[in-house]
């Protein structure tokens, strides 16, 4: 999309055909754009319809209803904070008293939605013209334009001072495609460190890779899962220097440390498997779920807790176990014929062979259901069967 592909959806043709392609099929997208170029100019045909398809894509972000109003470009929808972390991210600074924001790297403006309807003013920075212009049509959209300046400037020559807090998302993909190195992050990761560090209160967003080590001393880590599936890390600054957190969305629980604890005991395998959340994992936070369940670890270096007891949490999912045996491809196969599994969910951690490849090989037939996790015991090739179970694990978050 161009600057005046924008300006024209902006006008009333153009949202005259985006009201009209608002619950528009793409399978129909040939016919559609046939009649809508009978009556509008080819260009706006096209550039509608190419909003309609940003718009629901950018429904797994966002609430459809925001997405619906929303404007975006193909790379702001790709690097967009999910609408989940953005809010749960506004809430912490809105709970540590943060006023006026700074928003480095705002990109079409999904966190300062987040952080205007958390009661914050925001001063949005980008450097792209059209990316700035998205953003302020998205504030206008929502009704946030009071609460949001977009500004459109190179966040190096921003003055932040005055400002509580400041938020910066540093670009991580360069001409070639995404970088793991942090000083060709666009600003580099040392930059953002930088600005962090002269505001009251600040975050950074860092890739949710990022090594323990790589951690500045007076910066508190937290990671951050929706639905089980880690979307972030960020490094925050004015809060608890040196801790670790975990964050689970939607219900917000939060796995917190003062610092890095020490491993689990290691333990045969129990009546009960407990799954550990993705940032909880990431956090190294799995000895607290260890802790609050009274269980331990099946093998030093893999992340699965085991217990005696069901203990409902909601950093972790439980699972009951009825064989824990070492790997044997054809035992499995047996076992699983012998029971009519023809439901298999196949989960891996520290095992070379893939699930596909397993479900291949036995082959799963039957009415029943189910759960083989191949990993390691105490060093060695192992599986576990079983299945969830229902009154513990997630379901409490």
């Amino acid at each position: 999309m161009k600057p005046e592909d924008l300006s024209h959806l902006l006008g009333p043709a153009g949202q005259e055909l985006l009201a009209e392609l608002r619950d528009h099929d793409p399978a129909d997208e040939l016919a559609a754009a046939t009649r809508l170029r009978r009556a509008h100019p080819a260009e706006l045909v096209s550039a509608a319809l190419g909003q309609a398809r940003l718009r629901q894509r950018a429904a797994a972000k966002f609430a459809a209803e925001d997405a619906g109003r929303m404007y975006f470009t193909p790379n702001g929808v790709e690097q967009a904070t999910r609408a989940s972390v953005a809010a749960h991210r506004a809430e912490r600074f809105r709970a540590l008293g943060v006023g006026r924001l700074a928003d480095l790297c705002g990109g079409i403006g999904g966190d300062a939605i987040a952080l205007a309807r958390a009661g914050i003013e925001v001063l949005a920075v980008d450097r792209d013209p059209l990316t700035c212009a998205v953003a302020r049509a998205n504030a206008e959209a929502l009704g946030l334009a009071d609460r949001i300046e977009v500004r459109c400037a190179d966040v190096a020559d921003v003055d932040i001072t005055g400002y509580d807090a400041v938020f910066v998302d540093p670009a991580r993909r360069s001409g070639r495609g995404r970088t793991f190195d942090p000083e060709a992050y666009s600003p580099p990761l040392s930059w953002a460190l930088a600005a962090a560090r002269t505001v009251p209160c600040a975050a950074v967003k860092v890739a949710p890779g990022i090594p323990h080590d790589a951690v500045p001393r007076d910066a508190e880590a937290e990671w951050v899962s929706d639905r089980g599936d880690v979307k972030e890390a960020a490094l925050w600054f004015g809060t608890r220097p040196g801790s670790v957190r975990a964050t689970l969305l939607p219900g917000g629980a939060a796995l917190a440390a003062g610092g890095l604890p020490p491993d689990p005991a290691v333990r045969p395998v129990g009546r009960y498997l407990y799954e550990p959340d993705g940032a909880v994992i990431r956090a190294h936070l799995v000895a607290l779920v260890a802790d609050e369940v009274g269980g331990g670890l099946i093998d030093p270096t893999i992340a699965y807790v085991t217990g005696d007891t069901p203990h409902p949490t909601p950093y972790a999912t439980a699972y009951e176990i009825q064989d824990a045996l070492p790997f044997h491809l054809k035992r499995l196969k047996a076992l699983l014929r012998e029971r009519g599994v023809g439901r298999l969910t196949v989960k891996k951690r520290g095992f070379a062979m893939e699930p596909e490849e397993l479900r291949r090989k036995v082959r799963p037939e039957g009415p029943h259901e189910a759960t083989v996790f191949l990993t390691r015991m105490a060093g060695a090739p192992a599986m576990l069967v079983g299945g969830p179970v229902a009154s513990a694990g997630r379901a409490a978050v």
